[in-house]
C-alpha cells in the first residue's frame, strides 16, 4: 500500500479566498516543519501551484525551504496552476494553466508530471492530448468515470487517438483513505482499518500491484505522527507522493480498458451539472475576458505592436487562470466569493481591452483624423459589419471608402444631436461655466472652434469627436473679460452618425476606412430587406410570428418554425443541481406580443419582439411547488440579420424579478435528432439524449457547449459556455438563459442524495435584475455540423474591432495589411501570440473527423512545430511565406513562426 498524504485545497468556495488562505498558511507552516524534522515525510500539494504561490506571498522567507523539499522529491507540486473546471473555460485557458503551473513548479525545483484532476466536475474530451503534448503520460481522476471501468487504471483517449494511462480513484475519490488514520474514541486498530481498506480496494486491482491510498481531505493536514504510525504498524505500506507512485507504475496503457472522449458519467460520483448554469453572469464575464485576451489583445500585440505588452497580458492570464478554478467560475461558492470572482474576470477583460487600446492607438497615429482603423481578429479575410461614428454632412447616407479608394456600403443606425446645450447665463456665472472645459473636452467631445459676439452677448462652442485645431481656454477668458448682463451660451456639435459599414479586412489584418462626401447607394452581396415582421438577406428569411416566435427559411428549403419560445419553470435546487418542484408549473405562453421595427437594412435589419409574461414570484418549498404570487416580466428579443451572414442573431433581454426558477429558450429542429454536437475545448463532442447514472445524482442530459451546439440541421452559435438539452424526443434544443437559486447546496435536493457543500444561503445567486443573452441560429445540411458551422461560430464570436484615427488630417490613409492567414476545412485558430526570442506562436485544432491540411501564410521566414510548452520540434518548410501542415482528425497543433524584420 502506497499512502499519499495530501490536502485538497479549494482556493475559494463557501469562504472567500483570503479567509481560506489564512487556513492554508497555518496548514503549510506545520507540514513544512514536519517534513524538515522528519525525512520520512512525503506530501502532495493538490496538483496546483496556486496553493504554493498563495503561501509564499505570505511567507516569502520560506521559499528556499519549500524549494529544498521540492528538489528532494518529497514535496510534489504542480503541474497545474489551479484545479480548473474543464468545461467552463476555453481550451486555451487550460493550456495556459498547465504552462504556468509547470513553469512555476520548475522554478521551485521540479513539477509533478501527473495530470492530477481530483475534483473536477467531469473531464473534457481533449485532456489526454493536452497532457501528452505537455510531456505528461499519466492522469488521475475521480468524477465522471463510466461504469464500464472496473479497474483502478484505464486508457483514456482523446478524439485524435492520443492516450494516457489514467488512475481512477474509487471508493471515495481523493479521500479514499482519509479515515484510515483517524484515532477517534473506540476506533479499531490501524491494522484492522488497513485490512478493511485493502478489501474494498482489492477488487479494483485485478492485476495486483500496490494500492493507492489517498490520505487527505478538504482543507485538512495529515496526522502529525503519521510517519511514526506507519513505521510502527508492521504493515506493508509506505509514504510517497503521487509522482513517486506513478513512477513505479510506468506509462504503458496496454491491455487496459479504453475510454474515448469526455468523462461525464454519473455512475460512481456526482458530477454536479447544475454549475454550468449557476450564476450565468460569471459565464458571460469569463467568455468575454477570454475572448478579449486570446483573440484580440494577444494577436494585436504579436503582429502590430512595436512595444512590449507582455506583462499586461501575463497579468490578464493570471486572472483568467485563477477564476477557472472548479469552485470559482462554477458559481457554487458564497455570494462574497462570486463577487470577487466576477471582479477578477472583469479585470482580465479590462487588461485585454487596455492592450487592444495600446496597440490600436499606436497604429491609429498614422490614420488621418476622422478616419477609422479596423482590425480583423479572425485568421481568414472577411467582409463584415463594423459600427463607426462618422461625420454626417448633407443628406443621404454618409460616404466611406477603403484606403485604396473603394467605396464601403453604409447604413445609418443613429443620428447624434447637434445642439448639446442652449441656455442663458449671467455674465458673473461665465467663469464657472468655463470650468466645464477639461483641456479641450466639453460635453464629451473636443472643441473645434469658438466665437464670442459681444453685440449679441453670445458665446458659441463648436465641438466634434476629435480635433487637431489649436485651442487655448485662456483666449476664451480674455475675450469674455469685462462681460456684463445675460449671455446666451450655445454648444453645437458637428453633425455625426453612428453607421453600420460593411468593411473588407485581411486575415488578422488592418484596414482604414475614411469619410468622403455622400454618394449613391452601393451594391453589396446579400443585402438585408426588412418589412413590418420580416427580415430577408437572400440567405435567410426570418418571419416574426404572432406568438413572438420566429420562422426561419432558406432558399435551399430549410425550414425552422417556432424559434425563440421562452419557457419558465421552477427550480428548488441549488448551485450544484437543478431540481424542479414536484408540482412544477411551466409558463410558455405570453400574455401580450408586439413587434417593433428597429433597422430596415441594407447592411443590417432588426426587429424587437416584445412579450409579456406572468411568472411565479418564487418557489414554495413547503408545498414542493411554485408560489401563487406572480410577477409581470417583459422579455424583449431582438432579431437581427446582417448582409451576407447565413445566421440569424438573437439578443434576449429581461428583468429577472423572480426567484427559484429556470428560464430556457427553445429552438425547434428541422429534423428529429438522436444526438447533439457541442463545441468546446478543442473538440466537437457528440452526445445522446440521456446520461449514464448509478450514483446518488439524477443523470440529467443537460450539457455544456462553448462555441456552438448543433442537432438535426440547426446550430445555435454561442457567446459563452451555455447549458443545453436535446428535448422533445430529439425535436428541440433548449438553452438555459438563467437559473435562479438561493443556496450553495441544499441538504435535501430531490435530484441529489448527498449534500455537495454547506447549506449556505446565497441570495445573490437568484440573479435578480437585467439579464441579456446573445446567440444566433444557423441552418445546416447533413447529420453532423460541417465546416460551415465552425466558420460561422468563428465569425459570430469575433466582431471587427475599430479605433478612431488621430493622425494629420491631410495624411494619406495607410493601405490594408495582412497579418497571418490560417485556413483549412474545419481548422480553428485558438491562439496567436508573441514568444521569447522574437517568434510568433500560433495554435490551431482540426475540428474535423477527417484528416485535413492547414495552410499558414504570412510575412515569416522560418517555422517549426512546437509542443504545448512552446518547446520547438520538427522544422517546417516555408515557401514564399506559406507552410502546409497535415493534421490528424482533432489534432491540436502549435507552430512557431519567425517573422520578417519590421
Amino acid at each position: 500500500m502506497v499512502v499519499v498524504p495530501h490536502t485538497h485545497w479549494d482556493r475559494e468556495w463557501y469562504l472567500p479566498f483570503q479567509r481560506f488562505r489564512l487556513r492554508l498558511v497555518s496548514l503549510l507552516d506545520g507540514v513544512v516543519q514536519r517534513m524538515e524534522d522528519d525525512p520520512r515525510w512525503r506530501f502532495t500539494l493538490d496538483g496546483q501551484m496556486a496553493a504554493v504561490d498563495d503561501y509564499l506571498e505570505i511567507r516569502p522567507e520560506r521559499r528556499e525551504r519549500v524549494a529544498a523539499l521540492v528538489r528532494e522529491g518529497r514535496l510534489a507540486v504542480g503541474p497545474w496552476q489551479i484545479l480548473h473546471d474543464e468545461f467552463l473555460c476555453s481550451g486555451e485557458n487550460i493550456v495556459r494553466n498547465l504552462e504556468l503551473g509547470l513553469r512555476r513548479a520548475e522554478e521551485l525545483g521540479a513539477a509533478m508530471m501527473v495530470g492530477y484532476l481530483p475534483d473536477q466536475f467531469g473531464h473534457c474530451a481533449q485532456t489526454p492530448q493536452i497532457l501528452r503534448l505537455a510531456g505528461i503520460e499519466h492522469a488521475c481522476v475521480w468524477r465522471g468515470v463510466p461504469a464500464r471501468v472496473q479497474a483502478h487504471a484505464f486508457a483514456w483517449e482523446a478524439p485524435d487517438g492520443t492516450a494516457v494511462r489514467t488512475q481512477y480513484l474509487p471508493e471515495g475519490g481523493y479521500g479514499n483513505a482519509a479515515s484510515m488514520f483517524e484515532e477517534v474514541g473506540g476506533a479499531s486498530p490501524l491494522a484492522d482499518r488497513a485490512a478493511g481498506f485493502a478489501a474494498r480496494m482489492g477488487r479494483w486491482y485485478p492485476r495486483g500491484g500496490p494500492l493507492l491510498a489517498m490520505y487527505g481531505a478538504d482543507h485538512t493536514a495529515p496526522a502529525a505522527d503519521l510517519a511514526d504510525r506507519i513505521a510502527g504498524s508492521g504493515l506493508d505500506m509506505r509514504l510517497d507522493t503521487l509522482a513517486g507512485y506513478f513512477a513505479a507504475a510506468g506509462p504503458s496503457a496496454d491491455g487496459l480498458v479504453r475510454v474515448r472522449g469526455e468523462l461525464r458519467s454519473h455512475a460512481r460520483a456526482n458530477i454536479l451539472p447544475g454549475v454550468i448554469s449557476a450564476r450565468a453572469r460569471l459565464k458571460q464575464l469569463m467568455g468575454r475576458g477570454e475572448r478579449l485576451v486570446e483573440r484580440y489583445a494577444e494577436p494585436l500585440a504579436a503582429l502590430w505592436y512595436t512595444g512590449d505588452a507582455q506583462r499586461f497580458l501575463d497579468l490578464a492570464w493570471r486572472r483568467l487562470i485563477e477564476v477557472s478554478c472548479h469552485d470559482s467560475v462554477t458559481g457554487c461558492g458564497s455570494d462574497e466569493t462570486a463577487e470577487q470572482v466576477a471582479a477578477r474576470m472583469a479585470e482580465a477583460g479590462q487588461l485585454g481591452r487596455a492592450v487592444c487600446d495600446l496597440v490600436t492607438a499606436e497604429r491609429a497615429a498614422a490614420v488621418p483624423l476622422g478616419s477609422h482603423l479596423v482590425f480583423n481578429p479572425t485568421p481568414e479575410a472577411r467582409t463584415a459589419m463594423a459600427v463607426l461614428d462618422v461625420p454626417a454632412e448633407g443628406g443621404g447616407q454618409p460616404g466611406l471608402v477603403m484606403g485604396d479608394g473603394r467605396p464601403v456600403p453604409v447604413q445609418t443606425l443613429e443620428t447624434a444631436p447637434t445642439v448639446l446645450d442652449d441656455a442663458v447665463h449671467p455674465a458673473s456665472g461665465l467663469p464657472v461655466l468655463l470650468e466645464r472645459v477639461y483641456g479641450r473636452v466639453l460635453f464629451g467631445q473636443e472643441i473645434r472652434d469658438w466665437s464670442v459676439s459681444r453685440e449679441d452677448r453670445t458665446l458659441t462652442f463648436h465641438v466634434t469627436a476629435r480635433s487637431d485645431a489649436p485651442f487655448d481656454l485662456g483666449d476664451v477668458r480674455d475675450a469674455l473679460r469685462g462681460a456684463d448682463g445675460d449671455w446666451h451660451v450655445r454648444i453645437l456639435a458637428d453633425p455625426r452618425r453612428t453607421v453600420a459599414a460593411l468593411v473588407e479586412v485581411p486575415a488578422l489584418g488592418l484596414t482604414t476606412v475614411s469619410p468622403v462626401p455622400p454618394g449613391g447607394a452601393l451594391e453589396m452581396d446579400h443585402p438585408v430587406e426588412a418589412e413590418a415582421t420580416v427580415l430577408d438577406n437572400g440567405l435567410l428569411r426570418a418571419q416574426a410570428n404572432d406568438d413572438g416566435t420566429i420562422g426561419l427559411r432558406t432558399p435551399g428549403g430549410h425550414v425552422i418554425e417556432g424559434i425563440g419560445r421562452i419557457v419558465d419553470g421552477g427550480d428548488l435546487g441549488d448551485s450544484y443541481n437543478y431540481a424542479p418542484p414536484a408540482g412544477d408549473r411551466l409558463v410558455a405562453t405570453p400574455r401580450t406580443v408586439r413587434i417593433e421595427p428597429v433597422w430596415a437594412g441594407p447592411v443590417v435589419g432588426a426587429l424587437d419582439i416584445v412579450r409579456t409574461y406572468r411568472w411565479p414570484a418564487s418557489g414554495d418549498f413547503t408545498g414542493d411547488a411554485r408560489s401563487a404570487a406572480e410577477e409581470d416580466v417583459t422579455v424583449t428579443t431582438r432579431a437581427e440579420l446582417r448582409a451576407g451572414e447565413p445566421f440569424l442573431r438573437l439578443r434576449v433581454t429581461f428583468d429577472n424579478r423572480c426567484e427559484d426558477h429556470r428560464v430556457r429558450l427553445h429552438v425547434p429542429l428541422p429534423r428529429q435528432a438522436g444526438s447533439s454536437f457541442a463545441e468546446g475545448q478543442f473538440a466537437i463532442t457528440e452526445r445522446g439524449t440521456s446520461a449514464e447514472g448509478g450514483f446518488g445524482e439524477r443523470p440529467l442530459p443537460t450539457f455544456p457547449a462553448s462555441g456552438f451546439v448543433a442537432a438535426g440541421g440547426a446550430a445555435v452559435l454561442l457567446e459563452h459556455v451555455t447549458e443545453y438539452e436535446l428535448t422533445g424526443g430529439g425535436r428541440e434544443l433548449a438553452l438555459t438563459l438563467l437559473r435562479s437559486i438561493g443556496h450553495l447546496s441544499r441538504d435535501r435536493n430531490a435530484y441529489r442524495d448527498q449534500p455537495a457543500g454547506p447549506q449556505l444561503p446565497t441570495p445573490e445567486a437568484q440573479c435578480r435584475g437585467e439579464r441579456t443573452v446573445g446567440l444566433a441560429v444557423l441552418p445546416y445540411d447533413g447529420d453532423r455540423p460541417g465546416t460551415e458551422v465552425v466558420r460561422a461560430a468563428e465569425t459570430y464570436r469575433h466582431d471587427l474591432l475599430a479605433a478612431t484615427g488621430y493622425g494629420p488630417s491631410d495624411a494619406p490613409a495607410p493601405p490594408s495589411r495582412e497579418g497571418v492567414s490560417i485556413t483549412g476545412p474545419g481548422v480553428a485558430m485558438t491562439s496567436l501570440r508573441a514568444r521569447d526570442g522574437g517568434w510568433i506562436e500560433a495554435r490551431m485544432v482540426a475540428q474535423n473527423p477527417e484528416p485535413v491540411t492547414a495552410v499558414l501564410r504570412g510575412p515569416f521566414t522560418e517555422a517549426a512545430r512546437a509542443d504545448l510548452r512552446g518547446r520547438p520540434g520538427t522544422a517546417l518548410d516555408v515557401r514564399d511565406g506559406t507552410i502546409t501542415l497535415a493534421l490528424r482528425p482533432w489534432e491540436i497543433a502549435t507552430v512557431r513562426l519567425r517573422p520578417l524584420p519590421a
